[in-house]
C-alpha cells in the first residue's frame, strides 16, 4: 500500500514539474524563419561554417539541413 501511495505522488509531482517547464518555454521562443545561403558552397558538412558565412550575410545564424546538406541561413521574423 505505501508503495503505490508514493508512486503516486511521485508521479504526480513529476507531471507538475514537467508542465511547468513546458510552459516557460513556450512563452520566450520566437519565430525563425530559413533562407538559404547565397555564398555558401558545396556540401553543408559543419555546421560553424554555415553559420559564419550567414552571419557575413547579415543572418543571426546558420546550420546545414535537409538530405542535399545545404547551408540554410536563420533569423528571426
Amino acid at each position: 500500500m505505501m508503495n503505490k501511495s508514493f508512486l503516486s505522488m511521485f508521479l504526480l509531482i513529476l507531471l507538475i514539474f514537467s508542465s511547468s517547464e513546458e510552459m516557460i518555454g513556450r512563452t520566450v521562443e520566437g519565430r525563425v524563419c530559413q533562407s538559404p545561403s547565397q555564398k555558401f558552397h558545396g556540401l553543408c558538412l559543419i555546421n560553424h561554417n554555415c553559420y559564419v558565412v550567414c552571419q557575413s550575410e547579415g543572418f543571426s545564424g546558420g546550420e546545414c539541413d535537409g538530405i542535399r546538406r545545404r547551408c540554410m541561413c536563420t533569423r528571426l521574423c
